[in-house]
């Protein structure tokens, strides 16, 4: 199987064990999913002069843009971890998938931050642990994924 084709099958795993983690949290501490994808959709689309329409319409397509917009890091960064690891020798599965995860994390907050969305310098213990916990489960779950299809 080429490198980039187990590494987007290795992100398509880590995005859903993200989601299981992220959904877990929202479970047992009855939280609210973030809307800070949304609203980075919304941003975006706008400043591509992409119209998403208007009201409840509006708000929809900007939550499926945005949650979109997950998938697409999620999947694309296995890819990347796919082409790289075929180019270079291979680290163990933790330090791997802790590269991996914390490679996530900055891309999912990173722009998010930029356009003034949210001020990781603000968050308290809670909200880190709720980003950085399931972006760890991402990365550890993807180099193990990879690591398995051989």
């Amino acid at each position: 199987m080429h490198s980039i084709t187990k590494g987007l099958l290795a992100g398509a795993a880590g995005t859903l064990a993200l989601d299981v983690v992220s959904y877990g949290d929202m479970l047992l501490r009855g939280r609210s999913a973030s809307g800070v994808p949304a609203r980075l959709a919304d941003r975006l689309a706008d400043r591509a002069h992409v119209p998403l329409g208007d009201g409840e319409e509006k708000d929809n397509r900007a939550q499926a843009a945005g949650a979109l917009l997950g998938y697409a890091l999620g999947i694309g960064a296995g890819a990347v971890y796919g082409l790289l690891r075929h180019r270079r020798p291979a680290l163990p599965v933790w330090p791997a998938g802790l590269l991996l995860g914390v490679a996530v994390t900055a891309g999912a907050d990173a722009p998010a931050a930029a356009l003034g969305l949210t001020d990781p310098t603000s968050w308290g213990l809670t909200s880190w642990v709720s980003d950085v916990v399931p972006h760890l489960v991402y990365g550890l779950t993807t180099a193990a994924a990879y690591r398995a299809m051989g």
